[in-house]
């Protein structure tokens, strides 16, 4: 049995937006809302790795700030892996139309990861240590890590949108 710990990966700068994307609108919800429902009625749990958020469970990025998606991944694999969790849906609040059957569309044998949005994947909490091990031998790029654990990349159809400009939302 899989027990899922939702993870958004909430810790970036933002720079290309202008401003704080997770507190944008997307259909009259905060995107990092918009991430946490769809998370929520797939996962067991819910947290944010990389900013503390009023009303959720929040940890920091690991093993610091600014290493991009991989901090908050990394911080969530470890905090599944001490929890009991087998697996990590990780997603970041730039894609609002996550679909509701994300988890059970992405597992299969090892890691998975959408092919248009990777920090969206579902990962076991086993790769706790080799992420920690990629990130202390200075890796940096999640596509790297993904395809470092030959992680299998999932195309959705449509694609998961990805607000990466205030333009990039209806």
């Amino acid at each position: 049995m899989i027990k899922t710990l939702g993870a958004i990966l909430a810790g970036g700068q933002a720079r290309r937006f202008g401003s704080d994307k997770a507190y944008a609108l997307y259909s009259g919800k905060r995107l990092i809302d918009c991430a946490a429902a769809a998370l929520d009625a797939q996962c067991d749990r819910v947290i944010i790795c990389g900013r503390e958020e009023p009303g959720f469970t929040c940890i920091p990025d690991l093993p610091a700030a600014d290493l991009g998606p991989l901090g908050g991944l990394n911080a969530a694999l470890l905090h599944a892996a001490r929890e009991g969790y087998s697996h990590v849906l990780s997603a970041g609040v730039d894609a609002p139309n996550l679909p509701h059957n994300l988890a059970q569309t992405l597992h299969g044998d090892g890691a998975a990861i959408v092919q248009s949005q990777p920090v969206v994947g579902l990962w076991p909490a086993a790769l706790a240590q080799e992420l920690g091990a990629f990130l202390s031998g200075g890796g940096r790029a999640l596509y790297g890590f993904a395809e470092s654990v030959g992680a299998r990349r999932i195309a959705f159809d449509p694609p998961l949108m990805n607000v990466n400009q205030p333009g990039d939302l209806p």
